[in-house]
């Protein structure tokens, strides 16, 4: 009876301190209640022993994967050519009374064939087992993890699985579901035989040699020329870059000329923007200042004006942030500010209040005169409250270079005033001191402008001035668009949101 056994493919659970052993049958002592396991596996792992022995004492459970059938010359064949989850004919082993194991062959289930998805060599199959088979399912649930770490196990499997069966396995056979609604997800995974993996790493740069990028752009090129399309992905495409300051959605076309004077003007320039700005004669800027006073931009109103925004292209021009700041007192900026007896000079004494209040070091040059004007009285007491240094003698002019001289000796009336002995010291210590020199509002003619300037600045519309004036910048001095209207001018404001801008010769 013991003899039965032999050959066949077992799993011994000897409890905790043990372990689990599965192994083929080699030999069944009945007298000394002894079994005997060739090329057994421990936990998984194959042992190092060809044999082990066990005592049935030892024994807390024995199952029976494989029964060799008549014939099955396989008894002494390898156990990792078997595959240990492939359902068997299920037998349990109890303890006798007398400590002795008594095999007893019974099958665990009864139940009607059920369809277990398993993967095959054959794809898009079912197998249907029997019910002897599902008696060690349990066992596979159990180590299947355990079995999987054996070296070559499932590369033997396949190869098994292919070739030899069990007798009891049902050859599988199509079922009518769909493809793969039976695959668990694992499978599905993890499904894949390593067998197919290649040893050799993927040639990538071969690969990607074999692709004639230029070919293909020649190809599509070709294509949009002869049928009229447009790709987005061509590389001879070339996308419209803008500025920050840009309008990307244009709705209308852009105007330029916005500015129309009732003559013709005899010189124009033009913004940054593009927007052309015409001059304007004396005449038409004289009666343009005299219509906006009328109508509430005083004479006051137009030196604060005036003297805000030159005293800021001033501090531009000395440097801006980067040298008035805190960090920077050493480097306290001086500038020279020239003035005559008139309104231009009232301007001036305006733009120098400004700078004195921005903690920019001012000496302010005013010849004294027994009568001024009273606009120019009213600036030099504003003045005075300042730090600003007022002199009225050439003399008491830094012999230094300063930083910046702001010319506003000059006026288009009272030309007899440069006949005056300061004001011909005056200029000479202009021209010597080598400072750039800053014009408010200079006159048309150059030959009455004794001082070449490096800027100029013009109030509302820009005079026709001339190269001796140098670079251009235009101020804001507050004129509604309704008193250019009433002069015959068609203005639109060109300076956006800017007080002061630069106007370039065209």
């Amino acid at each position: 009876m013991a003899t039965d056994w032999l050959g066949s493919i077992v799993s011994i659970n000897c409890g905790e301190s043990l372990g689990v052993y599965q192994g083929r049958v080699s030999a069944v002592d009945q007298v000394s209640q002894t079994i005997s396991l060739t090329r057994p596996f421990h936990n998984g792992v194959k042992c190092l022993v060809p044999e082990v022995t066990f005592r049935a004492g030892d024994i807390t459970e024995l199952k029976i994967l494989e029964i060799p059938g008549p014939g099955d010359s396989r008894q002494c064949g390898d156990l990792q050519q078997t595959e240990m989850g492939v359902p068997g004919v299920g037998c349990q082993v109890g303890p006798s009374q007398n400590g002795t194991g008594k095999m007893l062959k019974k099958p665990i289930s009864s139940s009607a064939p059920q369809n277990i998805p398993r993967r095959t060599d054959v794809k898009n199959q079912d197998i249907i087992i029997s019910p002897q088979q599902q008696c060690s399912k349990s066992y596979m649930d159990r180590h299947v993890e355990t079995l999987t770490q054996s070296k070559g196990f499932r590369r033997r499997h396949n190869s098994w699985s292919s070739s030899s069966r069990h007798p009891n396995q049902v050859t599988p056979k199509k079922s009518g579901l769909k493809n793969g609604q039976m695959k668990s997800k694992d499978d599905e995974c993890f499904g894949d035989d390593i067998d197919e993996i290649p040893d050799t790493d993927f040639d990538f740069e071969g690969n990607l040699a074999l692709f004639d990028k230029a070919a293909v752009f020649e190809e599509i090129e070709t294509y949009e020329r002869r049928s009229g399309t447009r790709s987005r992905g061509t590389p001879n495409e070339k996308q419209a870059r803008y500025r920050h300051d840009e309008n990307i959605l244009e709705s209308e076309p852009i105007v330029y000329r916005r500015i129309v004077v009732p003559q013709n003007a005899n010189k124009e320039f033009c913004t940054d923007s593009g927007l052309v700005v015409p001059s304007v004669s004396y005449e038409l800027h004289k009666k343009l200042l005299s219509v906006a006073e009328k109508h509430g931009l005083t004479l006051e109103r137009r030196l604060e004006m005036t003297g805000v925004c030159a005293s800021q292209m001033a501090l531009s021009l000395l440097g801006g942030p980067n040298r008035l700041n805190p960090k920077n007192v050493h480097q306290r900026p001086t500038v020279a500010l020239l003035c005559g007896p008139h309104v231009k000079g009232a301007q001036g004494v305006s733009c120098g209040r400004h700078l004195s209040n921005h903690d920019v070091h001012v000496i302010l040059f005013l010849p004294n005169f027994v009568k001024m004007l009273e606009s120019l009285t009213n600036e030099l007491n504003l003045f005075s409250k300042t730090q600003g240094q007022q002199v009225s003698s050439v003399r008491d002019l830094p012999d230094t270079p300063v930083d910046l001289v702001i010319n506003c000796l000059d006026c288009h009336e009272n030309a007899f005033l440069r006949d005056q002995p300061w004001y011909k010291a005056v200029v000479d210590w202009a021209n010597q001191n080598r400072a750039p020199v800053l014009s408010i509002d200079p006159p048309i003619n150059e030959m009455e402008q004794g001082i070449d300037a490096k800027w100029s600045l013009a109030l509302g519309l820009p005079l026709p001035l001339g190269e001796r004036a140098g670079r251009v910048y235009l101020c804001d001095i507050g004129i509604p668009q309704k008193v250019f209207q009433e002069v015959g001018i068609n203005y639109h404001s060109p300076f956006g949101c800017k007080f002061v801008i630069p106007l370039h010769s065209t």
